[in-house]
C-alpha cells in the first residue's frame, strides 16, 4: 500500500471551516503557559513570554500553535480545572489579538477547558488521554466542527508515565486508539488525528519499537502526530540532558517523517521546518 493511498497528501483538515491543507507536513510549536513543562526553555510564566513565544514560531514558519497551560510532565502538579481555563483564555485571547490569523490548537484534556478555548477562537483540541480522563471532551467539542488530537496513553493523570506490557506494541497502540477514534466519530467529530504517545505509557524500547513501526499506525487511514521533542527516550539513551536533545529530536522526526507522520509536534520550530523541507525534496 503506498503512502499516498494510506493518507493522500492533498488531504485537508476543517477548522471550524477554515481549511488547513496538508500538501506538506504540518510543524506544530509547543507553547507552555506553565511554570514547570519538562522543557525549561519552553516555560512561559507571562502573556508576554506567550506572545514572544509565538511571534519566534511564526517568524520561523509554524503551522500550528500548541498551547497549554497543564504539564503533564512526570510528577508535575495538577493545577485546577478553573486556573487552566483562567490561563488558556487569557493566552487565546491575546495571541488572536497580536497575531489574529494563528491556528490555535489546546492541550488539554478537560471538557470545560475546551469550550472556554473555542469560544475563543481556537481551532484544534490536543486530548493527550485520548479522550479517556473527559468523557465528556467528545460531545462538547463536536459541535465546534474541529479536528481533535487523540493520544495513546494507558492508566490515569498519576500512573501514565509508568511503563505497561504490550505483547505487540504497534497492534495494541493502533486497536487501543481504534476505540477512541470510533467513540469521536460517534459524537460527530469529522477530523481526527492520532498520536501514539512516545513517552506515555512506554519504556524507552517500547518506544523506540514504536518509532520504528509507526507507518503501521497509517493503517488507520488518519494522520499520524509524531510528538518526539526533547522526550526521554532521547536524552536518557544519550546519557544528556533535555538542553542538549535538539540533535537527537531532529534524528527522531526525520524516521517519523520517513515512517509516514504527517504533523511534527516541537519545541524548536526552525530545525522541524528544515527537516520538513529535506524529507520532502528526497520523496520528491
Amino acid at each position: 500500500m503506498s503512502e499516498d493511498t494510506i493518507f493522500p497528501k492533498t488531504s485537508t483538515l476543517n477548522l471550524g471551516g477554515r481549511l488547513l491543507n496538508f500538501s506538506q507536513t504540518l510543524v506544530m510549536g509547543i507553547v507552555n503557559y506553565t511554570p514547570d513543562s519538562f522543557f525549561k526553555d519552553s516555560r512561559n510564566q507571562s502573556i508576554k513570554d506567550v506572545i514572544k513565544s509565538v511571534e519566534k514560531m511564526l517568524t520561523e514558519n509554524v503551522d500550528i500553535i500548541d498551547l497549554g497551560s497543564l504539564s503533564s510532565r512526570p510528577d508535575s502538579e495538577i493545577i485546577s480545572e478553573l486556573e487552566e481555563g483562567k490561563r488558556i483564555e487569557s493566552a487565546v485571547q491575546e495571541i488572536l489579538k497580536v497575531f489574529p490569523n494563528t491556528v490555535i490548537s489546546i492541550d488539554t484534556f478537560r471538557s470545560n477547558v475546551a469550550k472556554i478555548a473555542l469560544d475563543n477562537g481556537a481551532l484544534l483540541i490536543n486530548d493527550i488521554s485520548g479522550g479517556k480522563f473527559d468523557t465528556n471532551m467528545f460531545d462538547t467539542i463536536a459541535p465546534y466542527k474541529v479536528p481533535i488530537i487523540l493520544m495513546h496513553l494507558r492508566g490515569t493523570f498519576e500512573t501514565m508515565h509508568l511503563p505497561t506490557h504490550y505483547a505487540n506494541i504497534p497492534k495494541e497502540v493502533c486497536i487501543e486508539l481504534g476505540t477512541q477514534v470510533e467513540l469521536a466519530k460517534k459524537a460527530g467529530i469529522k477530523d481526527i488525528i492520532i498520536d501514539p504517545g512516545f513517552g506515555f505509557s512506554k519504556d524507552i524500547a517500547q518506544n523506540f519499537n514504536l518509532l520504528n513501526d509507526l507507518n503501521i499506525l497509517c493503517a488507520l487511514g488518519l494522520p499520524v502526530l509524531a510528538g518526539l521533542s526533547r522526550k526521554s527516550m532521547i536524552y536518557k539513551t544519550l546519557d544528556i540532558s533535555t538542553e542538549d536533545a535538539l540533535n537527537g529530536t531532529s534524528v527522531l522526526n526525520t524516521i517519523a517523517l520517513l515512517q509516514g507522520s504527517r504533523i511534527l509536534r516541537v519545541h524548536d520550530v526552525k530545525e522541524a521546518v528544515e527537516i520538513r523541507t529535506l524529507v520532502e525534496r528526497m520523496k520528491g
